[in-house]
């Protein structure tokens, strides 16, 4: 009995704790790193950067080449300045070890008492690594409309 219980325990453990790229919740998991990349950035959370974002990662901001370090070191000393950032759309491709998200996302913000509205596409690659998911390069570019 005891075996059995050990048993049920493990299976439904793993899913939990593992992430594993095969697994089916894969695309949720990506999807809830997006995430948490939004609420790091929102909150200037280095900490919480610095988990999802690989060591190697390039991001491509307003044509520059930007450094997993140029990015942090930024959002340390930058005060937030958006209102809200709202994903509209996120598609997620799958690869054995890797995903491709593909979205578009809006940044309000207040400047002298006027609304501005901003509308970005972009395109991030995660890789899993023998720690898990990490963002190895992103890029976005704004959208006229």
């Amino acid at each position: 009995m005891k075996t059995a219980l050990w048993i049920s325990l493990l299976a439904f453990a793993r899913p939990v704790f593992a992430q594993d790229p095969n697994q089916g919740g894969t695309a949720a998991a990506i999807r809830a790193l997006e995430h948490q990349w939004i609420v790091g950035q929102s909150h200037n959370d280095n900490r919480a950067l610095d988990l999802i974002f690989d060591n190697s990662l390039i991001y491509i901001e307003y044509g520059n080449l930007v450094t997993k370090g140029d990015y942090l070191a930024r959002i340390k000393t930058e005060k937030p300045s958006l209102d809200q950032i709202v994903v509209e759309s996120m598609t997620v491709h799958l690869f054995p070890k890797a995903a491709i998200v593909v979205g578009i996302y809006v940044e309000k913000q207040t400047l002298d008492r006027k609304q501005i509205v901003r509308h970005w596409r972009f395109i991030d690659t995660w890789v899993y690594k023998k720690n898990g998911w990490v963002l190895v390069s992103a890029g976005s570019s704004p959208v006229s409309r």
